[in-house]
């Protein structure tokens, strides 16, 4: 387990720095209008892409971890659901092409569109699935931070003038598919595509409920950038997508914890110890706690800061969206924790669909109610409300079915810490000092504040347990 956290570790760090490499640059290239038109084209056709899917990178995972030691059966399972995704992907191609040349909104940019086609096409090209399933995770992390590198040095190779949104466009689909593509090359000998003896047909009922719940999220995850551009333009949408960036870059360090405990728990559930399960709730709880808190504190007190430093002046209109987002780290990683383990290893598929159609009304009735008024203000309303909404709605069904328990006073003790932010990074802002310096400061103040009263006032295992690892690990590598 420890060596699977660390690549997965990897991989959220290279997910996290990513952006915070490239957006700065990237969005004071382009701007806002040129941010805001690949970012609509790349969303537009990932709904697509996710239409194709049909749910199968959710149950997929699940399914593949059942067969973990078994080759024979999960070469069967692969093959019958990358059937089912080939065909779904060129059905969706078939439909994207035809919406593009339908409506005279695309007309202006037909051959962006045109050109995120392979998005949609090689949609089913996504098989990091099969990999979270066999617990590979050594494979996923180091695939992943090679195409972030490679995409990170052509975009600073070739992407100088604000015309070049099109070739930024073009980079972010390479680093998506070339990733996806060389994960089937090194697939071999882990699974073997089968033509005789599938059972497709078996896959279908609960395909269809998780892609019910998989369409309804993404629609209140993502549509507000879609409806954004629909009832504004190009430069809100920017502004937008510089507050959610921001927003969202350190939710994969939230959630780090729960994906490599997907397999084991989805084990558990299928051998119905439920202490198990409970155990695993425990630290995933924990950890979303402990990091989740000073995250959401630290993004809204520092947005205009963030903002500055990473997007640049042209860019400070995103400065209240921001605060509003600030808190998504904290509720998606509460959502996370419910629905990938608990309610998809349970089975519970109708339940899910349930909690997220919840979430999808909500988003977009207050979209349409919102946005016209508010713009971007409009849209981070709805994105949280929506977010909340879904996370109380799974807490609801779950305490109807199980009987877990979570140590909430941990939330209550970790805002208690996080409260000494205030008047630390309001003592930072009153020093004049450059952008950068203050940025550094106040967050590395904050963090070491935060760790001293949760360690000595309040005694928090979690970090003596972080602490005890690094010892075992250290003198693991002196016996070396």
């Amino acid at each position: 387990m420890v060596k699977n956290y660390f690549y997965n570790l990897l991989l959220t760090l290279a997910n996290l720095l990513f952006p915070i490499l490239s957006f700065p640059y990237v969005s004071r290239v382009l701007g806002p209008e040129g941010i805001g038109k690949v970012q609509f084209v790349f969303s537009f056709a990932q709904y697509f892409a996710l239409i194709a899917g049909i749910g199968i990178p959710i149950y997929g995972m699940k399914e593949i971890a059942r067969y973990k030691n078994d080759r024979e059966g999960r070469s069967r399972v692969f093959s019958e659901l990358m059937l089912i995704y080939v065909l779904t992907s060129i059905s969706m191609g078939v439909l994207y092409v035809a919406t593009i040349y339908t409506f005279p909104y695309f007309n202006g940019n037909r051959g962006m569109y045109l050109s995120a086609l392979l998005l949609v096409l090689l949609g089913c090209s996504y098989i990091e699935w099969v990999y979270i399933g066999m617990e590979e995770f050594k494979s996923i992390a180091l695939r992943s931070v090679m195409f972030k590198l490679i995409g990170l040095v052509l975009m600073f190779l070739f992407i100088k003038t604000s015309g070049d949104y099109k070739l930024y466009l073009y980079l972010l689909m390479f680093s998506f598919l070339g990733n996806n593509i060389l994960s089937h090359f090194l697939l071999r000998g882990k699974v073997q595509f089968m033509f005789r003896g599938l059972e497709v047909r078996k896959h279908i009922k609960p395909l269809l409920f998780i892609f019910g719940t998989t369409i309804a999220t993404s629609i209140y995850t993502d549509a507000d950038t879609v409806l954004l551009g629909f009832l504004s333009n190009s430069k809100t949408v920017g502004l937008y997508t510089a507050a959610v960036k921001l927003s969202k870059i350190s939710i994969p360090i939230v959630t780090s914890m729960g994906v490599i405990l997907i397999p084991k728990i989805a084990k558990d559930f299928a051998d119905k110890n439920m202490d198990g399960v409970q155990h695993s709730l425990n630290q995933t709880f924990r950890f979303i706690v402990f990091l989740g808190v000073p995250i959401v504190f630290g993004l809204a007190l520092l947005a205009p800061e963030f903002i500055g430093l990473f997007s640049g002046k042209d860019f400070m209109g995103a400065t209240n969206s921001m605060r509003l987002l600030s808190i998504l780290p904290l509720v998606i990683g509460f959502a996370n924790l419910l629905l990938f383990m608990i309610l998809v290893p349970s089975g519970k598929n109708r339940e899910m669909f349930l909690c997220v159609m919840g979430g999808l009304v909500t988003c977009v009735v207050l979209d349409f109610l919102l946005i016209p008024a508010l713009q971007q203000i409009g849209s981070s309303i709805a994105n949280i409300s929506s977010e909340i909404i879904v996370t109380l709605l799974y807490f609801y069904v779950i305490n109807r079915h199980f009987s877990f328990t979570y140590k909430w006073s941990l939330l209550g003790k970790a805002i208690i810490s996080a409260l000494i932010f205030i008047p630390l990074i309001w003592l930072v802002k009153e020093i004049s000092m450059p952008l950068i310096y203050r940025v550094v400061i106040s967050v590395s103040g904050c963090a070491m504040a935060y760790a001293i009263i949760q360690l000595f006032l309040f005694k928090n295992d979690f970090i003596f347990d972080i602490v005890a690892v690094v010892k075992m690990k250290l003198n693991k590598t002196g016996e070396v």
